[in-house]
């Protein structure tokens, strides 16, 4: 390693960690210093990440970039790669984390202790869990963030949340479980637990141990699955999420991608063309679990009576949607799911923090929630508030309704936004044929996209004509300038995902083609030069 550039992979991972650990040397009356590390550590997280796939976009970037913690060679020492693939992960998480951490500062970072920490370390955990190129540190990745998500899912106490909350944390420990179940069968089976290792080894296993070791992946594949929220394994996301404060479920958004992310990474670079007698190996349950996904989260978003709610359906969709374009196996249909992925996890991550501002009609907020929040551990501390410092002016009316149709169109896939290209992109993918006419499943896709699309509109736009676009006799909602900021932030990166969709959609198509060359990965990741 000779310059920073060189060590710029890990920046997403240590500065969250390091500034985490420094901020327990402050109490909770330090907010304010609080508030001003998380911020300076989000921008160094976000212009590495920026960097990295920017190094990934430009010419030469095809070759992964690998970095060996100690300088120890992988398969033995532990590594983190960089791809297209991580790179757009790490951008999409910190601008996510950014909006969120923006609306939070509001006042729902007084309403529990420890939330910078946490919200660092979840962050911590994401970027970890993309970036590392073995399948035991993906362990240790995911719980690490799993494990500030808990506290962050009760941060702000209150019944709801509390009750929610515990529900989410038996499910994922039921998950890990099945994680460290996947992750034991396959290192007994194949003796190896580096990824490109692994993809080395898998051709040459014999038939004893083969059913074992694709055991083991289907295991693995459950736990990513349920981190997934895919149908029927995904019921508790809606409730969680719509019960956790409005930022944490923002943040909340990109986890259930992290799922989606690791079944995208092992699919591609495991049981590719060159894995034997592996290969393809469960590319039809992948397509069936997507579409009934996307068929489950249509009729519960259709059927939900609270936004948060329809928000958390949506989020299924969108997994769905990656999921069933992973199992046709077209390049171009995955890159348009990525495409629409990334949109409507910003749309998705915006429209929670509508949904609390939409929800202040019938409440006052407090002067100092900080005051609060140990009164009473069942109460949520912004049930009783009675003062608020905010702007309420005409105009925040229609700034907030025209955020909401932005959202709308892009969780629905409909012109212009970016939701659109990415689902027009799917829609040529999954009609298109080699040698023939679009199959069964290119229809049956195409189809229960078209039905979800609609379903998606009607339900937000119902919510949005109840709250937004019909005279109403409350007050305009109030919204502090930070707020407003970190809405703008979320929507800006939708559209400019939409005014350069043309070269976004380029990268996504190179992403792809880079995930169909696994040879790529496992040279670079074993060929890796130790300075």
């Amino acid at each position: 390693m000779t310059g920073l550039a060189d060590h710029l992979i890990i920046l997403p991972i240590i500065l969250p960690l390091v500034t985490a650990a420094a901020m327990l040397l402050f109490d909770e009356r330090q907010r304010r210093l609080k508030a001003a590390l998380s911020l300076l550590t989000l921008a160094g997280i976000l212009a590495a990440s920026v960097a990295l796939l920017s190094g990934a976009a430009s010419e030469g970037g095809e070759a992964p970039q690998v970095y060996a913690l100690g300088n120890w060679a992988a398969p033995f020492g532990i590594v983190l790669v960089a791809d297209r693939l991580s790179a757009l992960m790490l951008v999409l998480s910190s601008t996510l984390g950014a909006g969120a951490l923006f609306f939070a500062l509001a006042r729902w970072d007084g309403a529990g202790p420890r939330f910078h920490a946490l919200f660092l370390l979840l962050l911590m955990g994401v970027n970890g869990a993309v970036l590392t190129g073995d399948l035991f540190n993906l362990f240790v990745f995911v719980e690490l963030m799993l494990a500030a998500s808990y506290g962050l899912v009760l941060h702000g106490s209150g019944e709801e949340r509390v009750r929610a909350g515990l529900h989410y944390i038996a499910i994922n420990l039921g998950a890990s479980m099945l994680f460290l179940i996947g992750v034991s069968l396959i290192y007994g089976t194949a003796g190896t637990l580096n990824m490109a290792d692994l993809a080395g080894r898998i051709p040459a296993l014999s038939d004893d141990v083969r059913p074992l070791f694709e055991l083991g992946c289907a295991v693995l594949a459950m736990a990513f699955l349920i981190k997934a929220s895919t149908w029927p394994l995904g019921f508790w996301l809606p409730r969680t999420y719509a019960a956790a404060s409005a930022p944490v479920a923002a943040m909340l958004a990109i986890m259930s991608k992290v799922g989606v992310y690791a079944l995208i990474r092992l699919s591609l670079l495991l049981f590719g063309p060159a894995a034997g007698a592996s290969a393809g190996f469960g590319d039809d349950w992948l397509l069936a679990a997507g579409l009934t996904t996307i068929a489950f989260g249509t009729v519960g978003a259709l059927g939900a009576r609270e936004l948060t709610r329809a928000v958390g359906f949506s989020i299924m969709i969108s997994s769905g949607t990656v999921l069933a374009a992973l199992g046709l196996g077209d390049d171009r249909a995955l890159a348009g799911a990525l495409f629409y992925m990334a949109g409507s996890t910003l749309a998705a991550g915006a429209l929670y923090l509508l949904a609390e501002i939409l929800a202040r009609d019938d409440i006052e907020i407090v002067e100092d929630a900080s005051e609060q929040v140990f009164a009473d551990e069942y109460q949520d501390p912004f049930d009783q508030e009675t003062r608020e410092e905010a702007i309420a002016i005409p105009l925040t009316v229609a700034v907030l309704g025209g955020a909401f149709l932005a959202c709308t169109l892009t969780l629905a896939g409909l012109p212009p936004l970016a939701g659109f290209i990415g689902k027009l992109a799917m829609f040529i993918g999954a009609l298109s044929s080699e040698g023939g006419g679009p199959g069964f499943a290119g229809w049956t896709t195409v189809a229960l996209l078209t039905l979800s699309s609609l379903g998606v509109l009607i339900c937000l736009a119902r919510f949005g004509v109840a709250e937004l676009w019909v005279p109403a006799e409350e007050p305009s909602p109030k919204v502090r300038p930070v707020e407003f900021a970190a809405l703008a932030g979320l929507i800006g990166a939708v559209l400019l995902l939409t005014l350069f969709g043309g070269t976004v959609m380029g990268y996504m198509d190179q992403t792809v083609a880079g995930l169909g060359r696994p040879g790529e990965y496992i040279s670079a990741v074993l060929g890796a030069e130790i300075r």
